[in-house]
Order: structure tokens, then sequence, then C-alpha cells
């Protein structure tokens, strides 16, 4: 197959690139930079320069693809409500180049959806019916037109991530963003009795199992994929293991304390989401294998960059 992916050289997009390319298929990579556009072709992918917002252009290239993977999202703009905005427009212009095909498009989103939505103490699964208004993330409304997008002859689903999607590549993600709060701080900490739980997933887990999606023809279209390796940790045991490794003390917080200290990802530390993947592995035939969240922080590596 001929796979488009949007942000190809991002942490994600690169090792899904690699997996995709590594099982013989075809891999046309977008890229903000040149240097970007230079990793891709060392891995042997057609690498395109651009951006998420030349939607004319980039549906041209999923129209010629045999399927698309979105991972491209506007992170660092500092504007979210922009960047949400951005990130709609692209999957409608990327759902209308593949109307009609059976073509699969898939598309990032994020566990974290889940929230308000799942009953507490409850655990979020592939059933789960998000209520927009109560979502724990603006882009939930995302999940919907990926949804839609089935009634239009698009083989779409919401690949809802982990909101830590570790390992050695993780250079921007959650974790290395409440490390380096914790080493600016001289603190660290968790809400409440820190017993709310965070899934988690190896970022090699992930690559195969869009592969997998990507490979299935019969994936059943507009469905959610929940990309989970571990349902639920209690963050307690997070803070406590990026306590050790940035050797500072750890404690209880008041979620506005959270916020202030920790900034943009302290607003979430105190979030109880527990997700379930067992549909989605027993669809895909996807058995997460790699190293958990507390294994890659005790290994260290997060700690000596």
């Amino acid at each position: 197959m001929k796979i488009f992916i949007t942000g190809a050289s991002g942490h994600i997009g690169s090792l899904v690139t690699a997996e995709l390319i590594g099982a013989g298929h075809q891999v046309v990579g977008l890229s903000r930079t040149d240097a970007g556009a230079q990793r891709l072709a060392a891995l042997g992918a057609e690498p395109v320069v651009g951006t998420m917002d030349d939607t004319a252009r980039l549906a041209e290239l999923a129209a010629a693809s045999d399927g698309v993977v979105n991972l491209a999202f506007a992170h660092d703009g500092g504007d979210f409500a922009a960047a949400i905005a951005a990130d709609r427009a692209l999957i409608e212009a990327l759902g209308a180049a593949l109307e009609h095909t059976g073509k699969p498009l898939l598309a990032a989103s994020g566990t974290m959806m889940l929230v308000g939505s799942v009953p507490p103490g409850d655990v979020g699964s592939e059933d789960t019916v998000i209520d927009p208004t109560r979502a724990g993330n603006p882009r939930a409304m995302t999940d919907g037109i990926l949804r839609n997008l089935a009634a239009r002859g698009v083989r779409s689903a919401a690949l809802r991530l982990s909101p830590t999607v570790h390992g050695p590549r993780d250079h921007h993600g959650f974790i290395p963003s409440l490390i380096a709060a914790a080493r600016q701080q001289g603190s660290f900490g968790y809400v409440g009795d820190g017993l709310n739980r965070w899934p988690a997933v190896h970022n090699l887990d992930v690559s195969r199992a869009i592969r997998l999606a990507l490979e299935k023809d019969d994936l059943p279209a507009g469905i959610p994929l929940h990309l989970t390796a571990e349902e639920g940790i209690p963050f307690r045991r997070i803070a406590e293991a990026i306590g050790r490794g940035v050797n500072v003390p750890v404690e209880s917080v008041a979620p506005e304390v959270a916020a202030e200290r920790y900034g943009f990802v302290g607003n979430f530390i105190g979030v109880d989401n527990p997700t379930s993947s067992a549909q989605t592995q027993e669809l895909l035939g996807w058995e997460p294998t790699e190293q958990t969240l507390l294994e890659d922080l005790d290994e260290g590596f997060y700690f000596r960059r």
C-alpha cells in the first residue's frame, strides 16, 4: 500500500513510517521542515515539505494514496483553539478526498476525550459515547467528524492515544514536560491522594497497532481505536518515579497549585482516565509487548537529557 502520513517526521510519525516501510509499504510523509524531510528520506519514505494549513495540496496527496494517517497537530503555536480548528479543517479535507473510496483514514485523538463521559470509577472503552459538552478535551468534536465520515464511504477511525506515549524517542510529550517542571520547581506533586489513573502505551506498540489497522481490509468504518497498553496507572506512582529520577521531593498539591506550578500539563495531572483497549486488541490482533511507563521511567533515559 501507498500511505500518506501527516506529521510523519514527528515522534510517533517517524516510528509509524519505519514500521510501514519495514512491512513493505510505501510512505509519502509530510514534514514542516527540510531537516524532517531528510530524516524521512533516510527511512526510505518520499518526503513532502509543507504545513497542515495547505489543505488543498494535502487532499491531493491523500487522493493519490491507498490510505491516510493524520498525526499532525500544531502543538507549538500557543493558540490551542486555532490548532483545533486547523486539525478539523485538515481532517475534513482529507475525508473529502477519500469520499466513497472505502480507503482508511486514521487520525490522532486521545483517551482524555472520554473524561466527563465515563461514570466515576468506571473504565472507558471503545463503546463509550463521548459527550462533547463534557469531554476533557476540546478536540472531542474531531471524533464526531471521523465517525460521520463512515457514512460517506471512508474507512475512518479515531486513534485515541494515551496521554503518555512513552519511549526513548519521546522528547516533547507529557512526561518530558512534567520532568522539566519538576526540575524547575525543585519538587513534584500529585493531586489529592494521587490515585487518579492515567493509561499509557509505548510508542513502538502504537506504530504496530497503526500498521495493523491500515492492513485490515475489514476495519469497521467510523470506530475509535484505543491505543493503550496499561489501563490505568495511579498518578502518584508516576509522580514518585519522576521525583526519584529528578531527585526532588514529591507531595500532594491542590488542583489550582498543579496548574500554576506545572503549566498547561498541570491541568491534567489530577484527571482520572482509566481506558481499556480490549476491543481494539481483539479487532486488530494487537498485543502490546514493550516496556511499561514505570519501567521506562526507572530505566532513566528520560532523566539523562
